[in-house]
């Protein structure tokens, strides 16, 4: 829950915690019984000598009992924008979440899909836009995707994971050439039973430690 306190804070930490449900990136959300805003990022004010991103965990583990799989600062928003605590300046995160976390127990926070979230303070919006926008780019740069999927994983749902998190739907033929012209995977000797069809083979991320600079996944959208 965001602190309540009787001064405003010098600044907030802002969490933006993202992970896959039924298909869409979503978002999670704070009810606030009371005030303006009735939903919020999760946020509290720092503690005196934590440090940003320590600051940024402890929030993240208040909400879910766990810290993400992923998490970066966006970094520092205070052009005006109304927060809920009316503080002049916001430092915001973003974290991803292994998908199928349910919400935490008591009513108080939900998934929002990211496509259909309710009013939120304009520095949080921001905030929000902010962090998909920086998922989406770090996936060329970093094994976001492989964060939150386990250890051993199929291509397909490495694929419907790429799906999730850019909400684009990928050329199948496509997407495997790009993945193995990356190499940034490697198959297993497991194999996975999937519905009535030939078993599906199993890969790891695996990324080779002489594959050549700046050598990312090149995606094609299905129209």
């Amino acid at each position: 829950m965001p602190e309540r306190r009787t001064r405003k804070p010098p600044y907030t930490i802002d969490v933006v915690l993202l992970t896959p449900v039924r298909g869409q990136l979503a978002v999670l959300l704070c009810r606030v019984p009371e005030g303006r805003d009735k939903w919020t990022l999760p946020w509290e004010g720092p503690r005196t000598g934590e440090a940003l991103d320590a600051a940024a965990g402890r929030i993240t583990k208040s909400v879910l009992g766990e810290d993400a799989v992923w998490r970066e600062q966006i970094g520092a928003f205070g052009d005006g924008k109304r927060h809920p605590s009316d503080t002049e300046i916001s430092v915001g995160f973003v974290g991803l979440v292994p998908m199928g976390t349910p919400s935490p127990v008591g009513g108080v926070y939900a998934w929002f899909p990211i496509a259909d979230i309710p009013q939120l303070a304009p520095r949080q919006r921001q905030l929000l836009d902010s962090a998909i926008s920086m998922v989406r780019t770090r996936m060329d740069q970093s094994p976001v995707a492989f964060r939150l999927l386990p250890q051993m994983f199929t291509l397909t749902e490495l694929q419907q994971m790429y799906e999730f998190l850019l909400a684009r739907r990928l050329h199948k033929a496509s997407f495997r050439r790009a993945l193995h012209g990356a190499w940034l995977v490697e198959p297993t000797d497991e194999w996975r039973s999937e519905g009535r069809g030939r078993p599906a083979q199993l890969y790891r991320y695996a990324p080779r430690k002489r594959r050549p600079a700046q050598r990312g996944i090149r995606l094609d959208f299905m129209s």
